[in-house]
């Protein structure tokens, strides 16, 4: 209550046992809410914590690929793609102490002729026939 500004309720009956504060539960969450809008969950998780209670900001996909540790730590790495740059996770497990280098996705048909001609021995003139069908 004291972090909230509310330090006059601390001797109040209405919030001293679980109960009487389970009677009053749409108050207090009103009261946290209109605290928590006038700071940024990083602030709140800070106030909070100083104050001895376990609080952690609950961080969301945007915030996680701008965390700066996890830039620093290689669990966020920016990616060259062809059609271009993608920050993204890495995988989480190390085995040399370092993070797996993330590549790219292949474009749609980066492949094909490998695929076809050298995987499934499709002559070069079939898949020229079937790229000028429209089937690749």
């Amino acid at each position: 209550m004291r972090v909230i500004g509310r330090g006059d309720l601390l001797d109040n009956p209405r919030f001293a046992t679980r109960e009487t504060r389970g009677q009053h539960e749409a108050e207090i969450d009103q009261m946290i809410s209109d605290w928590t809008r006038r700071h940024d969950k990083h602030e709140a998780m800070r106030l909070v914590g100083a104050a001895g209670v376990p609080a952690g900001a609950v961080l969301d996909t945007g915030d996680l690929l701008v965390e700066p540790s996890f830039a620093e730590r290689g669990i966020i790495q920016t990616m060259q793609h062809p059609n271009g740059e993608l920050r993204m996770p890495t995988f989480p497990v190390r085995f040399d102490g370092a993070p797996a280098p993330v590549e790219p996705s292949p474009l749609l048909g980066e492949h094909t002729t490998e695929v076809f001609g050298d995987w499934l021995g499709i002559e070069a003139s079939d898949l020229a026939e079937l790229r000028d069908d429209g089937v690749i």
